[in-house]
């Protein structure tokens, strides 16, 4: 177990797995502790949506210049050249690569600081004119650190096309001491800005310099090029090209949010803080199983084991899905509890936590999805191709917008939480069926008499365990949050043991067993 955290050991796909779980559980602690503390010094008021709106403008360009390409694309024509033995030609497309999208970039940004309050004025309509400047403010503190996080996504493809996997999966974790820090030690200095600096600083010493300073270990062999008549380089940009152009409701679910949001006081700062707290199982089941799978994916199909490929995505799928069923009943059943463990203390309200818990309520519904979707794009991406799933997912994603619209004016904020539910499910559902068309991942290689019993069983035991924790009255005291939740977390596992045993599930064992 020791082993798989030295920074020199090639990891197959289960060490993988297990060290960017650990480390990504450890990244997302520390993410925990982030939010709780922006919770406790800034609450969910003003100043708190115009924080969470400043990295809409950088998360944006980094998508449209750079969207996933770093880490996807890259990999899969890496990979290739060396199991081919050309490292040579790697060396060269890496220089390329670095060298034109940072020039890019740069550009990108420089433009993006000049028209940020044109951008923040459209975008964010309900935001009054204090608010307005804050949040221009802060998305310009913020821009820069697309360019640290584009060459460090780059370079860290680099290692883990060499399966070492130490270096990316630190990088988070520094991300999120730097922002912790940035607010403690320059709060009542700067304020809310303090928080936008450390991110910067995050940026620096996170996934650029840990990666860096990996890559220096196995030796990349960077030179700056700009020969963009390279071949690999043109292969690298045909395959890109739809994932900058193409919109995937995976990212742009944010953007929707927080656009819908921004009418209300707070709604944008609480609706983060659930969604924060949802993408912790994300990361986990979903982030850290696609991550660690793609080099693999990438190697089987450049191999032509195609069903080998197609097993291996159907039982990475299977296990996690339903994994995710189950959990999806506990975190459910305890919502509240949780959130107000977790979040209220400072300037965030009882109040607050019941409208948090609300929306937390929501997101969870959509766990299995949202896991299942992360396997399935990467599957898409091995093979080597990213238009049919852009195209796909950026027309769920515009045909998704009139029901963000209607569910947001009929249930309000709620009503947005069910409606993310709604389109990552399209989402997943459309990779899947897109998949088994191309014989790639045929649907009738999955496990469905198994999640249908994880699905039955999760279900059966979130509803036991709501109902045993209502037993116990929340008054806003750390002992009963405390008490619903250990309750409402035995009785869950509880009835998840007994269920898997009255139907003779065998995810127990499916789960236990290894694989390389």
């Amino acid at each position: 177990m020791l082993r798989i955290f030295r920074p020199s050991h090639q990891h197959s796909a289960l060490s993988a797995t297990l060290l960017l779980m650990t480390t990504i559980t450890l990244s997302r602690l520390i993410g925990y502790i982030r939010e709780a503390y922006i919770a406790y010094a800034f609450g969910a008021g003003q100043q708190t949506d115009a924080y969470v709106a400043a990295f809409t403008l950088p998360d944006w360009l980094n998508y449209i210049v750079a969207g996933g390409t770093a880490s996807i694309t890259f990999i899969s024509i890496y990979t290739r050249f060396l199991a081919e033995k050309r490292e040579q030609d790697a060396r060269r497309t890496f220089s390329i690569i670095i060298t034109v999208m940072t020039t890019v970039l740069v550009a990108a940004t420089v433009v993006a600081e000049i028209f940020t309050p044109q951008f923040v004025g459209w975008m964010f309509k309900g935001f009054n004119p204090e608010q307005m400047l804050l949040c221009v403010r802060l998305t310009r503190i913020l821009l820069p650190a697309q360019i640290f996080f584009y060459v460090g996504g780059v370079v860290s493809a680099v290692l883990l096309s060499h399966r070492l996997f130490l270096f990316p999966a630190l990088g988070p974790l520094l991300y999120n001491v730097a922002i912790i820090a940035g607010g403690v030690m320059a709060g009542r200095q700067l304020g809310i800005a303090s928080l936008a600096w450390g991110a910067l600083i995050g940026s620096v010493a996170g996934p650029f310099l840990i990666n860096a300073i990996g890559a220096a270990r196995i030796g990349t062999g960077y030179s700056p090029s700009f020969d963009t008549r390279n071949p690999a380089f043109r292969e690298w940009v045909r395959l890109s090209i739809p994932l900058m152009l193409g919109v995937s409701l995976v990212t742009a679910d944010d953007w929707i949010l927080r656009y819908f949001a921004s009418h209300g006081i707070g709604d944008i700062a609480r609706l983060n803080y659930a969604k924060r707290l949802f993408a912790v199982p994300i990361a986990i089941l979903g982030q850290a199983t696609g991550q660690a799978s793609l080099p693999f994916f990438s190697r089987l199909y450049g191999e032509r084991k195609f069903d080998e490929f197609g097993a291996i995505v159907n039982g990475s799928v299977y296990r996690i899905s339903a994994a995710s069923l189950l959990i999806t009943g506990w975190m459910m059943s305890i919502a509240l509890p949780l959130i107000d463990l977790v979040y209220r203390r400072g300037r965030f309200t009882l109040v607050d936590s019941h409208s948090t818990a609300a929306y937390f309520f929501w997101f969870s519904l959509s766990l299995a999805m949202w896991s299942a979707q992360a396997l399935y794009a990467r599957a898409f991406y091995a093979s080597g191709n990213t238009l049919t799933p852009m195209v796909a997912t950026s027309l769920i994603t515009v045909a998704s917008l009139p029901v963000y619209s209607f569910l947001f004016r009929t249930l309000s904020v709620t009503g947005l939480a069910i409606a993310s539910d709604i389109g990552i499910t399209a989402n997943a559902i459309a990779i899947a069926f897109l998949l088994h068309t191309r014989g790639m991942v045929l649907l009738s290689g999955m496990n469905w008499k198994e999640l249908g019993k994880s699905a039955v069983i999760g279900a059966l035991s979130g509803g036991i365990s709501y109902e045993v924790t209502r037993i116990i009255p929340l008054d806003g005291s750390r002992r009963s949050d405390l008490l619903a939740l250990a309750l409402g977390s035995l009785t869950w596992a509880a009835a998840v043991a007994i269920g898997l045993w009255l139907l003779k599930s065998g995810l127990p064992r499916d789960l236990r067993r290894r694989s390389s």
